[in-house]
C-alpha cells in the first residue's frame, strides 16, 4: 500500500475509533476483546502510544528506543475527543515529514518488516484498525476491517511478528493462510526460523491452512476471535505450538 494510503487510512480508522468512543455511554465499561482494559484505558493506549511512535519518528534513525510513553487521556469527553484527535495529527505529520524510507527505531528487528517510516505507518494503521473494531464491540456491533486495510493487514502482521530467524523446535511445518478475497500466504516453519511469502491460492496444501476473509484472519491473528470459529485444515497442533513458541529464544 502505497504511503500516502496508510497516512490516509489512519486518519479514517481513527475516526472510526473516536466515533466509538463519543457513542459510549460510560467510558468505564469493559472491553470485552482486552478484558484487563476499560475503554477509557483503551483511549489512552491509543492516544499516548501514538504520540510516542510520532515522538520515535521525530528522534531519526539514529534512536536506539521508542520514545516514552508520558501523557495522559482527559476524562471530559469534548477534550477525550480533541485529544485523540491531535495524537494522531501528531502521529501522521511525523510521518510525512519524515517521507517513507527513512529510518526509523522498531521493535521488529529481525523480522521481514524493514526498519523504515513506511513499516511503522503499516503497522500503526493496523493498531488503529483492530482497536477501532475493540472500541466498536464495547459499545455496540462492530464492523469487519476494510478489504484493503484487511489484506494488508493479515501481510503486516505474518511479516511484522510471525517472522523471525530463531529456531522453530518442533518438526518443519508450514501454515497457510488463505483470504475469501484471493490472496494467499505460507508462513514456514524451521530450523531456521519462520520465513513468510505470498503463495498461489492454487498451490498443495501445507502441514495447516486456513481458510477466512481478510478481516477474519487479522483478528485471529490478533487474538480477537478463536481458531474454532474458522475453516481449519491439517494439523492443527501446529497454531498450539505457535502460539506457545517464544521467537526471542
Amino acid at each position: 500500500m502505497e504511503f500516502t494510503e496508510l497516512l490516509r487510512l489512519i486518519d479514517d480508522r481513527s475516526e472510526a475509533f473516536r466515533r466509538a468512543v463519543a457513542s459510549a455511554p460510560d467510558l468505564d465499561v469493559q472491553v470485552p476483546s482486552c478484558p484487563e482494559w476499560t475503554l477509557f484505558d483503551l483511549a489512552q493506549h491509543i492516544g499516548a502510544g501514538r504520540r510516542s511512535w510520532a515522538a520515535t519518528v521525530l528522534a531519526g534513525p539514529d534512536a536506539t528506543a521508542k520514545s516514552p510513553e508520558t501523557e495522559t487521556a482527559p476524562r471530559e469527553r469534548e477534550a477525550l475527543q480533541v485529544w485523540l484527535a491531535d495524537s494522531t495529527q501528531q502521529l501522521v505529520d511525523a510521518l510525512r515529514d519524515a517521507g517513507p524510507d527513512r529510518g526509523c527505531w522498531s521493535w521488529w528487528a529481525g523480522s521481514q518488516s524493514p526498519l523504515t517510516c513506511h513499516a511503522v505507518a503499516r503497522h500503526q494503521l493496523q493498531q488503529y484498525a483492530v482497536h477501532a473494531y475493540d472500541a466498536q464491540l464495547t459499545v455496540g456491533t462492530p464492523e469487519p476491517l476494510p478489504a484493503g486495510i484487511a489484506l494488508d493487514g493479515v501481510e503486516e502482521f505474518l511479516h511484522t511478528c510471525c517472522t523471525t530467524t530463531s529456531p522453530w523446535p518442533h518438526a518443519p511445518a508450514t501454515v497457510d493462510y488463505h483470504a475469501a478475497e484471493g490472496r494467499s500466504w505460507r508462513q514456514e516453519l524451521s530450523p531456521t526460523g519462520s520465513r513468510v511469502y505470498r503463495l498461489d491460492p492454487a498451490a498443495a496444501p501445507g502441514t495447516m491452512s486456513v481458510r477466512a476473509s481478510a478481516s477474519d484472519l487479522v483478528f485471529l491473528l490478533y487474538g480477537r476471535i478463536s481458531p474454532g470459529d474458522l475453516e481449519i485444515t491439517g494439523d492443527r497442533g501446529v497454531l498450539d505450538r505457535l502460539d506457545a513458541w517464544d521467537f526471542s529464544a
